[in-house]
């Protein structure tokens, strides 16, 4: 399939806040225009109506802005992942399509770009495929080859301008969300394009980038159950972040559910362990779980079966004040304790102190629920059919996330439950990811041999700040 291209990133502030300014007031007029032709609606269909109407001026309004690019693209697809819980469902399924806009540069211009940031002797080093692996709305991945040596490698180019954009970008997307009436802007939204702004600047940080994929590429080197790409400083600029070409493939493709059972079980086991040791002994996190991180380079057997782990722009690093009554959360969900769990979660400002028993046993289920795979099943058995005879956890038919989405929805709109901090948003988001690789691969693991070698680390110390927090706070229970 041909990849749709453009001449040109659209960076300067005037034409952005041009193309947005009539995206937002286009999608606002069409918005109350027809709300108010809804009036006359019976008033049995007008919610239904309403929500129509919402749906289709905020495709309008993504489909203009995935024509733009650059960083209000992926300011829309964090706000997609991450908004659930601030924004309407229907402005979030719309946005959520902004990850599909994945038209790419064209060459001549990432050519004179390159030139630009490499120089014609460091540039003639290297024989580059003009059409991208991928492309995304910050960057695109060439592949080339070093002519000295044919070793393969890999290019992620940043778009020109997109890094002095994100300000502006930001502004302008204000504006637009104000004009187009689509959004409430209140503290806690604004809180959280504060947050988008620094995952942003994170991203388009290639210096940070390559210092972080050096890092996991260090303290998983003796790990040969993973890869991580070898940054090339001859060819990374502040723009430009060359690395070793790995091979693999994707998750999602079929070669991987022929593998056996117990390859597959290997490699699910793998990513959870990895997924643990983020939360419980690095305090680094890949907030950003999607398979186009990973890929798998499948061996001549279990022992050399390999996972692909790429793209480090997303990683966050949390100190203990943070994610310590995370941690907390789980150690409470796994030990079905809900005083624990209550602690937790005040320590995290993440519970109304008026909430009544009824909505908290409700919530502290859906949360034991939530770690049902990680669990003893002889303790606290889940349903019997997603059960092997070995007790070993069946995720390819589990319908687990359905089941927490379910119950959260009915929690989600109390209003004694404060809207979750970003640091809850983003554990649980690492947790759905890691649940979601291993139900696509249908690994069978019995998932508490995972969880307890890492749910007692830094135990003590999360558990005495929480106390010291909830202290200070007068919120003792």
């Amino acid at each position: 399939m041909t990849r749709k291209t453009v001449k040109r990133v659209k960076t300067g502030s005037i034409e952005r806040r041009f193309s947005m300014a009539r995206a937002g007031f286009m999608a606002g007029a069409k918005y109350a225009t027809a709300s108010a032709g809804s009036l006359f609606t019976p008033k049995a269909q007008r919610e239904e109506r309403r929500k129509e109407i919402l749906s289709a001026r905020a495709q309008e309004l993504v489909e203009e802005l995935g024509q733009l690019k650059g960083s209000v693209v992926k300011i829309g697809q964090m706000m997609a992942l991450f908004g659930e819980h601030f924004l309407p469902e229907e402005v979030t399924t719309a946005l959520h399509t902004l990850e599909n806009q994945t038209s790419a540069l064209e060459w001549p211009a990432i050519e004179r770009h390159l030139r630009k940031e490499l120089g014609d002797a460091k540039l003639a080093q290297l024989e580059i495929e003009e059409t991208p692996l991928g492309a995304a709305s910050l960057a695109q991945v060439h592949k080339a080859v070093r002519k000295s040596d044919g070793r393969e490698l890999c290019l992620k180019i940043q778009y020109p301008g997109v890094a002095d954009a994100i300000d502006s970008d930001m502004r302008a997307l204000v504006r637009l969300l104000k004009l187009s009436r689509l959004v409430p802007i209140t503290e806690q939204f604004n809180e959280w394009l504060d947050e988008v702004r620094e995952m942003l600047r994170r991203e388009v940080d290639y210096d940070l980038e390559a210092h972080t994929t050096r890092h996991f590429r260090s303290i998983l080197a003796e790990d040969r159950r993973f890869v991580v790409p070898e940054i090339i400083s001859d060819y990374s600029t502040h723009n430009i972040m060359c690395m070793s070409f790995e091979h693999g493939i994707n998750v999602s493709d079929p070669a991987v559910l022929e593998l056996s059972q117990e390859r597959r079980n290997f490699i699910g086991r793998a990513i959870m362990e990895l997924c643990c040791r983020e939360v419980f002994e690095w305090n680094k996190m890949q907030t950003d779980p999607n398979f186009g991180n990973y890929l798998l380079r499948i061996g001549e057997d279990t022992e050399h079966d390999q996972i692909v782990l790429l793209d480090f722009g997303a990683i966050r690093d949390f100190d203990d004040e943070v994610l310590g009554p995370g941690r907390e959360m789980i150690r409470a969900s796994f030990y079905h304790d809900s005083e624990r769990l209550f602690r937790a979660m005040s320590a995290l400002e993440f519970l109304g102190t008026s909430a009544p028993k009824r909505l908290l046993d409700d919530f502290a289920q859906l949360c034991f629920e939530a770690v049902e795979v990680l669990q003893d099943p002889d303790k606290y058995p889940p349903p019997a059919s997603v059960l092997n005879d070995k007790g070993e956890y069946c995720w390819g038919k589990s319908n687990l996330p359905n089941r927490i989405m379910n119950r959260a929805s009915r929690n989600a709109v109390s209003i004694h439950f404060d809207v979750p901090p970003k640091e809850f948003i983003f554990l649980a988001r690492k947790l759905l990811g890691a649940y979601t690789f291993l139900h696509v691969i249908e690994s069978e693991v019995r998932g508490n041999t995972i969880l307890e070698p890492f749910i007692h680390m830094r135990e003590d110390e999360d558990r005495a700040a929480i106390e010291q927090k909830l202290g200070k706070k007068g919120l003792d229970r």
